[in-house]
């Protein structure tokens, strides 16, 4: 049994910063593919990379694939594809190969077999035979009475001699590590300070499951150390986990990295961030039009602030304020209001030939655009993406503001659109209108505020009265694009070949008279 005064002031001891800060810091990131990548572990990313960057360390991805029944290639390959859609590179991992490799875990089995036998031989781990049906029975009892489940040790006084009798007849066996069933075991968290846990509610942890596998938490201590990683950075979820791990490594004779525990990512009713919240993977924001840049920057912002309260920053501005020290222990919300704010502060920022690029994909699955854009289409469409890029939180709801555009059935007018054209002055604004406009063979915005003047002479209308029945007519919607935008485009776009045709001022104007006629 490990002495309990060596485990709290020897652990104390190797993880304060003093010696840490002589070492070239070292981050992980160890995600399991076994699903898509979650924002949450998209932010445990996010700051470890700024971390790292910060202080030109070094950023390390590790697959940790033991599961394998759920571990799938294609969430590794998505993983990936994630993170660098984010921004995030990686100077270590299992595509870019390193000093300290392999990556994945499903590769390493025979590095954590040894370290096993030694364990064994020096007496600090030992085989426990007990069924998984009277582990759960135990389980089940302990929990009816009040009480923690840990296990009873009942494996732990068989002699190494009748342990390795029973392995070689073919008997299952997993593979506990010998701890202290008493005392408390301190450690110093980088973001939440002083922890500390009852040995006794511990037990004899399962590092080897009976298939031949190590469990997650003797797997990643035996990593974690190979690779020098010297700073654990990862979600408050794996601080119960922590004590086992500390005591792992003071069983292997290795010397722990500094830990930082963040807060979980929450929606706004204080719940795991989920589903029914919204967007919860990150591919899911990347379909949604969403900007990585703008994604980048909130995600950074879940749990720590600027120093001077800025909220919009680039990745480098980022890299440069970012403060561990400084990250809350208080849960993350995410607000998608906010979110959806800095998004559109990032569209605001872009080029009109980004915003078209961006947007194409969107507008083309909505059938408006071509396969291939002529310049003249292209040169329209950055225009039209420009002006309704105001419009707009992310570049998937581009289509429904480009609607009026391409989409202009009038036959399906709401009831009150239609009513206001056949109130007060509408019906003479709109058959003065009418009539010029169809005696002119070139529209434009000049000659749409001259028709205006005019009709404003002839009838006497104006204001709302007048130019409210003009909008109606021109885009069969009571609301929306201001006209000295619409007009251009729309006569413009009308004389380009698109796979939804945009019907210029005058045609409009004839299809609205014609669904009033009705």
């Amino acid at each position: 049994m490990l002495p309990l005064p060596w485990i709290k002031s020897e652990i104390n001891y190797k993880i304060g910063k003093p010696e840490a800060d002589l070492m070239k810091i070292r981050v992980r990131f160890a995600p399991s593919p076994t699903g898509f990548l979650h924002v949450g572990n998209a932010r445990t990313a996010l700051f470890n990379w700024l971390f790292a960057r910060q202080a030109n360390g070094v950023f390390v991805l590790r697959i940790e694939d033991t599961d394998r029944e759920r571990s799938a290639d294609k969430y590794e390959k998505s993983l990936m594809d994630d993170l660098r859609w984010l921004g995030l590179d990686w100077d270590e991992g299992p595509d870019v190969g390193g000093h300290f490799g392999p990556y994945r875990q499903s590769q390493r089995l025979e590095i954590y077999k040894g370290y096993t036998q030694s364990l064994l031989d020096k007496g600090k781990a030992y085989y426990c035979f007990c069924p998984p049906e009277e582990l759960e029975k135990t389980r089940e009892e302990s929990i009816a009475l009040g009480k923690m489940a840990v296990y009873s040790g009942k494996c732990r006084s068989l002699s190494p001699e009748e342990s390795r009798r029973r392995v070689d007849s073919g008997e299952e066996a997993a593979i506990r590590l010998r701890t202290p069933d008493s005392g408390s075991l301190d450690y110093h968290d980088l973001v939440r300070g002083k922890l500390s846990f009852d040995l006794g509610l511990i037990g004899d942890p399962v590092i080897v499951r009976s298939n031949g596998l190590p469990a997650y938490n003797y797997a990643v201590v035996i990593d974690d150390l190979l690779m020098e990683i010297t700073h654990v950075i990862r979600g408050e979820d794996h601080i119960s986990n922590t004590p086992r791990q500390l005591l792992a490594y003071k069983a292997l004779d290795f010397s722990p990295p500094q830990f930082a525990h963040l807060s979980m990512v929450m929606g706004k009713d204080n719940t795991r961030l989920s589903k029914r919240h919204g967007a919860a993977a990150v591919e899911q924001f990347k379909k949604d039009g969403f900007l990585s840049s703008a994604l980048f920057n909130y995600l950074s912002l879940l749990g720590w602030a600027p120093p001077d309260g800025q909220e919009v920053l680039a990745k480098n501005e980022l890299v440069r304020l970012f403060d561990l020290e400084k990250v809350s222990r208080s849960s993350a919300i995410f607000d998608y209001d906010k979110f959806n704010w800095i998004n559109r502060q990032h569209i605001k920022k872009l080029t009109p030939s980004q915003k078209a690029e961006l947007a194409y994909p969107h507008l083309r699955r909505a059938g408006f655009l071509p396969e291939k854009t002529a310049e003249a289409q292209q040169e329209w469409l950055e225009r039209m993406v420009e002006v309704l890029s105001n419009r707009i939180d992310r570049f998937s709801d581009l289509p429904q503001e480009a609607r009026v555009f391409f989409v202009f059935t009038p036959q399906e007018m709401d009831e009150e659109a239609r009513k206001e054209l056949e109130a007060g002055c509408a019906p003479q604004v709109i058959g003065h209108f009418a009539e010029k406009i169809s005696q002119v063979k070139e529209f434009n915005y000049d000659r749409f505020a001259a028709f205006a003047q005019e009709i404003r002479e002839e009838t006497g209308c104006k204001g709302k009265d007048l130019y409210h029945p003009l909008r109606i007519v021109l885009t069969a919607k009571a609301s929306g694009l201001e006209l000295d935008k619409l007009i251009p485009l729309v006569e413009e776009g009308a004389r380009l070949d698109f796979p939804l045709p945009v019907k210029n001022c005058s045609q409009r104007v004839s299809e609205v008279l014609e669904v009033l006629k009705k």
